[in-house]
């Protein structure tokens, strides 16, 4: 043995790193994030959101996609319907209380659970969202394509927000499918399926329609084509790229990204 002090990163040290860079007081701020990269630390994923809420400060905000741990698709029949033996065995949707996807990481579940935090609505397309923007992006979320216009995403960019992703891989960047909404395309295919929503008069189940985003929107695509998106963008120079702890990591304004990536798909996909 060295006999040398373990090393981990803390909240203050991790906070420097965000603002290193780029992440500033005031800001909003989606945040993806492989946890496993960023290395040891104190207070584990705690530690990464105390240092995002201190670097946006009190008039910041971090929100984070959660979508639900639902896990009943196969389920579904070829009309998106739920059979009558199974509908009593699925939980509904509490924005307050439903679990986060576990595919994404331990990140959004963390943030989902941290006093104050907001969670939109529209199940699939949730986010969780703390500071002070977080009602204002988490509310009014339609249950009808959930990641278009007046969504969290689409508000994301009204704000002037930013994505990081700290080691989560390039193709996680939930602000895309935002792009793939409003981008014109031919053949965009989609999604209807029912639902279980908990209401204060009991459970209610409704059909939902939405772009499907479980692949690529259109035909043409490479399954991880937003990573290529991304990758095209920070090649023109925008966007800035470090390390949060051991992580690699990316920022990106928001507004700029989502543009690029309408542009992108409009002159790739579909044709």
């Amino acid at each position: 043995m060295s006999g040398l002090p373990p090393v981990f990163h803390t909240c203050a040290s991790l906070k420097r790193d965000l603002i290193d860079l780029g992440v500033a007081a005031g800001d909003t701020v989606m945040v993806h994030a492989a946890m496993s990269r960023v290395g040891r630390l104190l207070n584990g994923p705690d530690a990464l959101i105390g240092a995002l809420l201190d670097a946006v400060g009190p008039t910041g905000t971090i929100m984070s996609y959660t979508d639900w741990d639902a896990a009943y698709d196969e389920l579904l029949d070829s009309a998106g319907r739920v059979p009558p033996e199974w509908r009593d065995h699925i939980p509904a949707y509490d924005p307050a209380a439903s679990r986060a996807i576990r595919d994404n990481g331990v990140l959004a579940e963390f943030i989902r659970t941290t006093p104050g935090a907001r969670r939109s609505g529209n199940p699939a397309a949730s986010v969780a969202a703390i500071g002070a923007r977080a009602e204002w992006l988490t509310s009014d979320h339609a249950l009808d394509y959930g990641y278009g216009e007046g969504s969290p995403l689409a508000k994301l960019v009204e704000a002037g927000g930013k994505v990081l992703m700290v080691g989560a891989p390039l193709d996680t960047m939930t602000l895309l499918h935002h792009a793939e909404h409003l981008a014109s395309i031919p053949g965009k295919r989609i999604r209807r399926y029912e639902v279980p929503f908990a209401t204060p008069e009991g459970v209610i189940w409704r059909m939902v329609e939405e772009f499907d985003t479980s692949e690529p929107i259109a035909e043409g695509l490479a399954d991880d084509y937003f990573a290529t998106i991304v990758q095209d963008f920070l090649a023109t120079g925008r966007g800035a790229q470090g390390c949060i702890g051991l992580a690699p990591s990316v920022l990106v304004d928001a507004a700029p990204v989502c543009a690029f990536a309408v542009t992108w798909l409009q002159r790739n996909a579909g044709f």
